[in-house]
C-alpha cells in the first residue's frame, strides 16, 4: 500500500489507544471515548417509559433527582432519561469522558463550539459540561473518575 498522510493516520486508528506507543501520541490528542447517552424531555417518567418498553431497558429513578439510569451491559454505553427544567423542550446527547471538563470545553471554544454549562458538579464527584458543536448539536463531557 502507497503510504500517504492519510493511511498513516488510519494505521494509527485502527489500533487501540493503549497499543500506541507514547512516541507516536505526542503532539496528537488521545482518543476519548464516548461512556453515556441521554435523553432529557418534559416528561421524564414518561420518557423512561417509551425507552424502556422500546428497547426492554431496566431504567433506574430511585434517586433525588428522578434521573433514570440505564446500565452500560443493556445499551452498550450507560444512560439516562429524565425531566429538564421547566420551558426546556430536551435534547438527546451523548457524554465524553475527559480528564478535565473545563479544559476540554475551552478547547471546543477554541474551535468553534459555544459553551452551554459547565463545569459543574452536579452530584458528589461527577463533573460535568456541556457544548454546542459549530452545527448547534449538543454534547457532553464527564470528568474521569
Amino acid at each position: 500500500m502507497r503510504s500517504t498522510p492519510n493511511s498513516r493516520w488510519l494505521t494509527l486508528y485502527e489500533q487501540p489507544v493503549q497499543d500506541i506507543s507514547k512516541s507516536e501520541r505526542k503532539g496528537r490528542i488521545v482518543a476519548q471515548r464516548v461512556v453515556h447517552f441521554e435523553v432529557i424531555g418534559r416528561d421524564g417518567e414518561k420518557l423512561q417509559r417509551f425507552y424502556s418498553g422500546l428497547f426492554g431497558w431496566e431504567v433506574a429513578a430511585d434517586n433525588s433527582m428522578h434521573y433514570g439510569t440505564v446500565r452500560p451491559e443493556q445499551a452498550g454505553i450507560g444512560g439516562g432519561i429524565g425531566t429538564g427544567p421547566e420551558d426546556y423542550p430536551g435534547h438527546v446527547t451523548f457524554y465524553v469522558e475527559v480528564p478535565d471538563v473545563e479544559v476540554a470545553l475551552a478547547r471546543a471554544e477554541s474551535l468553534g463550539g459555544r459553551r452551554v454549562m459547565g463545569p459543574d458538579e452536579v452530584m458528589e464527584g461527577l463533573v460535568i459540561g456541556q457544548f454546542l458543536d459549530p452545527e448547534g448539536h449538543l454534547i457532553g463531557l464527564v470528568k474521569s473518575m
